[in-house]
């Protein structure tokens, strides 16, 4: 019995040394592959990422077969690879079923209604920003919020005989702001899930530079509108969906409860399942109250399929369409397809390798954080995804981060100010594809007004050389012993 036990134990050593590191070539190879089949897909083909991400998985197979891997250890890879993304999946779907509740509660059309308030033709442009702004927060869509608010807006200013190119910056630059800030946003949860933090840790690390970004963005359009004094302004588009939101639903300030309920709730560092729950909760039960239409029924089948809006009025009807947990099913699957890839190319060293390369000469924090977010942008160009310039370098850099000792929220910041905002900034990439499209403006027309998108990865890297966005875990907790004390206090003073 001894003597077979020290056979088997020379032959799980013989079958482990037959494994080996993988080479910088290889680990290229793995990526080229992922690359080709995306842009055969994405660019020749105008297909969705999935598939051709599938496809491109099977590189690293192939190198995880030549490195001397068997199947049951890289299946094994793959799954290891989903169960970090599991969380952000949970989350994806509660969100889902919030948008959902809260249309057909009445929730968000309350937001659109009083957003729409705003806008005034002499500041139209600061106007357009504030407006993306809060629908893009309130359903956590940069794309929704363009292809219906966008394109509204950029009727409205042919009648101003405002910029077109000035107004689609605009619309992009409010409509990625509140898509980067919102807890319902997929990319704002698929960044901290890559990086290996929560949400509303990461929410709250980007909020200084973000904040810089967005108002020096303000400002920016606040100047340019200066001058614009048309008397004869054609809001006709803004009364019409003002006017059909407040005959469809009851549009009261109450509406905004539930809204303020999720957050005070991330502020009270509440876990983002509990919070986006008590949010879906207290906007059934205002709509139930304040919503004749509203039902236990109706509400359970928008959380599932999403709200559908039949008033006959196109333009409505495209804006409120959305939501339920069925529409979350694509990112989901797209990010579980993705991490069987990031799985085997983190398990098998091959991202190791080409972080290696990339780090060798790194010596310092913010020195990282810039290779980061340049990965992503390069990530952006040359495969034409958001979501991947999030979860390859994501998963490409995060044991880096962990070995210069600083926290994974900074990591998440990184991709999530450079990856995800940038993506509307490349001609080929599917979210520049679709502004071009849907507003019916070239990307590098609006690309110079895009104010918000190019100023927020060089606000973060300027706050990492002065070393205000880098942290460890220990400057987590104290931030996290600062808010529970201000929040004392203020109890304490109330």
């Amino acid at each position: 019995m001894v003597k077979k036990l020290i056979l088997m134990t020379n032959k799980n050593i013989k079958e482990e040394k037959m494994v080996r590191e993988a080479t910088l070539g290889e680990s290229v190879f793995s990526l080229l592959f992922l690359i080709a089949c995306l842009a055969v897909g994405i660019i020749g083909y105008g297909t969705d990422p999935h598939v051709p991400m599938f496809v491109g998985s099977f590189g690293a197979i192939a190198v995880a077969y030549r490195l001397g891997y068997k199947w049951e250890q890289i299946e094994s890879f793959m799954m290891k690879g989903i169960q970090k993304v599991v969380p952000s999946i949970v989350i994806l779907i509660v969100i889902g079923m919030l948008i959902g509740v809260w249309l057909d509660s009445g929730v968000v059309p309350s937001m659109i209604y009083y957003g729409l308030k705003v806008l005034k033709p002499s500041i139209f442009y600061l106007a357009t920003v504030v407006i993306c702004s809060i629908t893009s927060v309130a359903t956590g869509s940069s794309w929704g919020t363009m292809g219906t608010m966008g394109v509204a807006l950029m009727g409205i200013a042919v009648g101003l005989d405002m910029s077109l190119p000035i107004t689609a910056g605009a619309i992009v630059s409010g409509s990625y702001f509140g898509d980067k800030m919102s807890p319902l946003s997929d990319t704002t949860n698929l960044a901290p899930a890559m990086a290996g933090c929560d949400v509303i840790t990461g929410i709250r690390f980007m909020m200084l530079p973000t904040g810089i970004s967005y108002a020096i963005s303000l400002v920016v359009f606040f100047v340019l509108g200066l001058g614009h004094n048309s008397q004869h302004a054609d809001l006709s588009g803004v009364t019409a969906i003002s006017d059909a939101m407040a005959e469809t639903f009851t549009i009261t300030p109450i509406h905004f409860l539930p809204v303020i309920i999720v957050l005070v709730a991330v502020a009270c560092k509440v876990p983002a399942i509990p919070g986006i729950t008590l949010g879906i909760i207290s906007g059934a039960i205002l709509g139930l109250i304040t919503e004749p239409a509203c039902s236990v029924k109706t509400l359970m089948d928008c959380a599932i399929n999403g709200y559908v809006s039949n008033t006959g009025f196109e333009m409505m009807d495209n804006l409120l369409t959305k939501g339920g947990l069925l529409s979350m099913m694509s990112t989901c699957a797209m990010a579980i397809i993705a991490m069987m890839y990031g799985g085997i190319m983190e398990e098998t060293g091959q991202l190791q390798a080409v972080a290696n390369f990339i780090t060798k000469k790194i010596r310092s924090r913010s020195g990282l954080i810039g290779a980061t977010m340049g990965c992503s942008i390069i990530a952006n160009v040359i495969m034409a995804d958001q979501y991947v310039s999030l979860i390859v370098p994501g998963r490409m850099f995060a044991s880096t981060y962990k070995d210069m000792k600083m926290h994974p929220v900074c990591l998440s910041n990184a991709i999530a100010s450079s990856g995800a905002v940038t993506s509307a900034l490349v001609p080929w990439n599917t979210c520049g594809l679709y502004v071009a499209s849907t507003l019916g403006i070239g990307v590098f027309s609006y690309l110079p007004y895009a104010v918000f998108n190019y100023l927020t990865p060089l606000v973060v890297l300027v706050l990492a050389y002065m070393k205000i966005t880098i942290t460890d875990e220990e400057g987590v907790r104290m931030i996290h012993a600062r808010d529970k004390m201000e929040t004392k206090e203020q109890g304490m003073a109330a």
